[in-house]
């Protein structure tokens, strides 16, 4: 082993759609460990658990005889229906993972008008639907200035953050209400624009067939009733409503039995990986979701919605469109933003509903989608011919950086 260079470090991973972050994590760990790459690391590891076996003699042959994988972790969850960046710590490189944080992130995704999920997406099952014959382009251009710059963004009213030890779907799924109302919390959004828009009949983007049951329509209803009451966004530096179309509609959301929230999760817990899907987080408040995620607590208002969304499109004899409008958007955005609530909020800004049908990480930090900056997922089953040298160049530029980077401050 003597002289053998050890690679760690921070290197960006694709991550393709329906693959969780921790499966990720997983992949990799099974092709790392056995790997030539690695070896050194393996080795180098081993060595010094037996040098610390003497010092630890309470717990050094339990240590000793435990099995040792290459250390890796990952810097800010994705949801499964997310593909993208995901910025993945090896080895030393699992305690830079936490200045992922705080860094921006860049996403794309597409956005469909017309109905709303309990998941906020396409995978979800339908609670609620809204007219979007009036949806335009130019309705949607006017509509998204009021998402930009510092606002209050409110994170779904069904979601994995945390109530009293309590995750907020499980108080749906037992048909009960949150017993404390959730904060709006601070979020920047330093860029929003358009990127395509789809006029009905010329995309393929569809809502998702399945109609949630009457008993879950029921709880969520009860939910939307406090979430349609509630402004759009609110300005961060004022703290009043910016200007709001109508409050007609609202989602609820349901995560998937081991969804990771597409929103930027603020979780960028690192360390090694674990047979479940757990990642551990810091803790702040008392409300917080697996991510890391804190949430303050506040005591709105509670008014009944004027209006409800029962539309004519689902109404053999309606003079809607045939298919809904879609528009696919990318915004720069920082940590703690959910983009399932952006779009579910941009339909509620435009008096119909909306979900997510697609999104995408293309930034995070200085990683970004450049096929030269990132290693392909199926790179992993191509061999360690093919991803080997991939990775020991991205490890190799990490150092590299690293040393530019304390030469410049120390200088």
């Amino acid at each position: 082993m003597s002289g053998e260079k050890i690679y760690e470090g921070v290197l960006a991973v694709y991550k393709p759609q329906s693959v969780t972050s921790a499966d990720v994590i997983r992949k990799l760990q099974s092709h790392f460990k056995p790997s030539e790459l690695f070896r050194p690391w393996i080795e180098h590891e081993r060595a010094e658990r037996a040098r610390s076996s003497s010092r630890e003699a309470k717990f050094s042959r339990k240590r000793r005889n435990k099995n040792v994988d290459v250390k890796i972790g990952h810097g800010g969850t994705l949801d499964p229906l997310a593909t993208g960046v995901l910025v993945t710590g090896v080895g030393k490189g699992t305690k830079q993972l936490n200045d992922f944080l705080g860094c921006k992130k860049t996403y794309e995704a597409v956005v469909v008008f017309g109905a709303e999920t309990d998941s906020y997406d396409r995978v979800g099952k339908i609670v609620r639907r809204g007219p979007y014959a009036h949806v335009t382009r130019e309705g949607v251009e006017k509509a998204l200035a009021q998402f930009r710059g510092k606002i209050m963004q409110h994170p779904p009213v069904f979601s994995a953050l945390k109530v009293k030890g309590k995750k907020l779907y499980e108080y749906a799924r037992e048909g009960q209400l949150p017993p404390i109302e959730i904060q709006a919390r601070p979020v920047e959004v330093s860029n929003l624009e358009i990127l395509e828009w789809y006029e009905p009949g010329t995309h393929e983007h569809k809502w998702p067939e399945e109609e949630a049951p009457e008993e879950e329509k029921s709880v969520a209803e009860k939910l939307l009733a406090k979430d349609d009451a509630l402004p759009v966004a609110v300005s961060a530096e004022e703290g009043q409503p910016e200007k709001q179309v109508l409050e007609t509609s609202s989602a609820t959301k349901r995560p998937a039995e081991s969804q990771e929230e597409e929103k930027e999760q603020p979780t960028a817990t690192t360390t090694e990986v674990t047979p479940d899907d757990s990642v551990p987080a810091p803790k702040k408040q008392k409300v917080s979701d697996d991510a890391a995620q804190d949430a303050p607590v506040e005591q709105p208002a509670v008014t009944e919605t004027t209006e409800t969304t029962e539309t004519s499109e689902s109404n053999p004899g309606s003079n809607e469109l045939p298919q809904p409008p879609a528009v696919k958007i990318t915004m720069t955005v920082s940590s703690g933003f959910y983009v399932r609530s952006l779009a579910h909020d941009l339909g509620k800004a435009l008096g119909s509903c909306a979900l997510m049908s697609e999104l995408s990480r293309t930034r995070q930090a200085d990683f970004t989608l450049d096929s030269d900056k990132i290693l392909e997922y199926k790179d992993l089953d191509a061999g360690e011919e093919v991803w080997g040298p991939k990775v020991q160049g991205f490890l190799e530029e990490w150092e590299k950086k690293r040393e530019r980077d304390a030469k410049a401050g120390s200088s």
